[in-house]
């Protein structure tokens, strides 16, 4: 339930205190090239944990972000019930990158607006029309990670427009069920995880419908990625503005479970942020998420109830089944105060 700016708020943020991706003021020097290219994608208009792998994203140097793609929830989402929620995800973000003095915003682009009409037939938009040249780039040799903090709706409509995109690129998605023989889904769990619920079908098409290499973050991890109420009182709400609008937003989630009688919590799970983890945090020597843990598995078929099928023959994807949470929070209370502190200071 991130709440929807009514209109593009101008946060006066000082012209010396403007940046553009690629700039790194608050570090005091001028970063190197980045190590690798990524294409985010999240529903920015529901759960406020993908504010939080936003911004994060946003302060790492290593990562050169082509795209920031602004998704669907599904129709009558508890987070965000209305009419156009790919809309709503645009005005959140463009209002992050305001808030932050971020000037970059070419790279926001609207995804589609409604899930998949079926396994064969794409939603053109925009978005899927910027995946496909990003991914199809002949100039560059940094390798293309598609970090999804949501459905897949985008990302499966370019692979039907242009299936040579597939081998072009690694997804990692921040959804899907527990696998068996790693993990049992939580007590009362919804039969189809929330993530791949926005649009079942695009999961259908990524999974077992194209080659894409997957790095998936399955429900049980993400639950993994528990913070405290205190830890965000001290390390987010008390760094500058912008760490206060970023506790707001969790907090007005557990304000409406309090409602309900579901609450309070002291804990919220941030669970996009593997996204960063995975990408801007990979080792220096051999790169990769060195300090998180994963098995080999067959890509499964995904059902039309959101299980898995097995397939003889399938290609090989990654499950996490463990994430380095002290290396991704810390990395981000740390960014985030540097950054706030720059930005509210005056030269």
């Amino acid at each position: 339930m991130t709440r929807i700016p009514s209109a593009t708020a101008d946060h006066r943020i000082p012209a010396d205190r403007r940046w553009r991706l690629g700039e790194t003021p608050w570090l005091g020097e001028t970063p190197g090239d980045p190590r690798m290219r990524v294409i985010i994608d999240n529903d920015f208009s529901g759960d406020p944990d993908d504010l939080y792998q936003l911004v994060h994203h946003v302060l790492s140097p290593s990562v050169d972000i082509r795209a920031v793609i602004c998704s669907h929830l599904r129709p009558g989402d508890p987070f965000d019930g209305g009419s156009d929620t790919a809309e709503n995800a645009v005005r959140v973000a463009t209002d992050v990158f305001s808030r932050m003095g971020l000037e970059s915003r070419e790279l926001i682009v609207k995804g589609a607006t409604s899930q998949l009409a079926d396994t064969v037939t794409p939603q053109d938009s925009a978005a899927a029309r910027r995946i496909i040249a990003e991914a199809l780039r002949d100039d560059v040799t940094t390798p293309l990670f598609y970090c999804a903090g949501g459905g897949l709706t985008d990302l499966a409509s370019a692979l039907l427009i242009e299936p040579r995109i597939a081998d072009r690129m690694t997804l990692i998605w921040i959804g899907g069920l527990e696998h068996d023989g790693l993990a049992y889904p939580p007590a009362n769990a919804m039969p189809v995880e929330y993530n791949l619920l926005i649009d079942v079908d695009a999961g259908r098409v990524v999974f077992g419908g194209s080659e894409i290499a997957i790095w998936q973050v399955p429900r049980n991890i993400y639950r993994q990625c528990l913070v405290s109420d205190l830890e965000l009182r001290v390390r987010v709400r008390d760094t500058g503005r912008l760490g206060a609008h970023l506790y707001d937003e969790v907090r007005a989630v557990n304000e409406r479970a309090i409602e309900e009688r579901r609450g309070p919590g002291e804990t919220y799970a941030l669970g996009d942020s593997p996204l960063v983890l995975l990408t801007a945090l990979q080792s220096l020597f051999e790169p990769d998420g060195s300090s998180s843990h994963y098995v080999l598995r067959p890509a499964p078929e995904l059902t039309a109830d959101g299980t898995y099928r097995q397939v003889a023959g399938a290609r090989t994807m990654r499950v996490y089944t463990l994430v380095d949470t002290r290396l991704m929070f810390e990395d981000f209370f740390l960014k985030l105060r540097a950054f706030s502190d720059w930005q509210e200071s005056r030269s």
